[in-house]
């Protein structure tokens, strides 16, 4: 069973479950990406640069979805602690947009990979501005002023979820952590059982799970379980680089710890 089959905190996002925000949007964008047959096949053949061709770790469809899955919790539980997002709000667009843009985003973050694994956001770009030129005016609430501002939104968090540029919105930085906490085992398990042994493959394969909740000193608490000291470059190097400068930093806490119990437990605990 992956995280996207759990039901453990702040994994799985609950289109039909009380929200912190108006959910009537996002779940039928939700529904309208699902039987999208273009989407779906993008992300199926985004897979191939990346794991079969450079056998780096999973940047298909199930790492969409459990990166959708991370920041649509990820943004619930932040709109329930109170934090106001900025992005729809200063383009006139509705609170039920940010949701919207957040989850079209996370779905379309990683659609340049069909181009080249190297610089894939910026090949993105394009890709997901055609997607959007074609889904936005089917859907049943939006002007044609509304399209290209939600458009903008989401090629914004597209591409700020590489760490050269930085995210001007908060539903930028969520899309952009969010990527980062798909870190767990599931995620190298193609190229480590074709025999990679790169340092995100390894890392990763030493995190057992990640989970999201209400915090207590900050809004969200992020809890990282990993047995080996390795998953450290997953936590201190990937996450701590999509963390800084995505406007969250204020607001997410993480914390991980290292359950190996031997004499070899050469790291116990990291926070940041």
């Amino acid at each position: 069973m992956t995280d996207a089959d759990d039901g453990g905190d702040g994994r799985v996002y609950d289109p039909d479950a009380d929200h912190a925000f108006p959910d009537e949007r996002v779940a039928t964008v939700l529904s309208y990406l699902a039987e999208d047959q273009e989407v779906q096949a993008y992300l199926d053949a985004q897979n191939v640069n990346p794991v079969t061709r450079k056998r780096y770790n999973d940047h298909g469809s199930k790492h969409i979805e459990i990166v959708r899955n991370r920041a649509l919790c990820l943004y619930d539980l932040l709109k329930g602690a109170g934090v106001e997002f900025n992005g729809a709000r200063e383009q006139g667009l509705d609170e039920a947009d940010e949701a919207v843009i957040v989850a079209l985003a996370a779905t379309l973050h990683d659609i340049g990979h069909v181009v080249h694994r190297d610089d894939h956001p910026y090949y993105s770009i394009p890709l997901a501005a055609d997607l959007l030129d074609r889904i936005l005016p089917d859907l049943p609430f939006y002007d044609i002023g509304e399209q290209v501002r939600v458009k903008g939104e989401t090629l914004h968090a597209i591409i700020c979820h590489h760490v050269e540029e930085e995210p001007l919105t908060l539903e930028a930085g969520v899309v952009r952590v969010a990527d980062a906490l798909d870190m767990e085992r599931g995620r190298s398990r193609i190229p480590y059982e074709s025999g990679g042994r790169g340092i995100n493959t390894v890392s990763s394969r030493a995190i057992r799970d990640v989970s999201l909740r209400p915090g207590e000193e900050n809004d969200v608490l992020v809890e990282i379980r990993m047995d080996n000291a390795a998953g450290v470059y997953q936590v201190d190097n990937l996450l701590k680089a999509k963390l800084r400068g995505s406007g969250l930093g204020d607001h997410v806490r993480t914390v991980a710890i290292n359950s190996r119990e031997d004499a070899d437990q050469i790291v116990e605990r990291i926070e940041l």
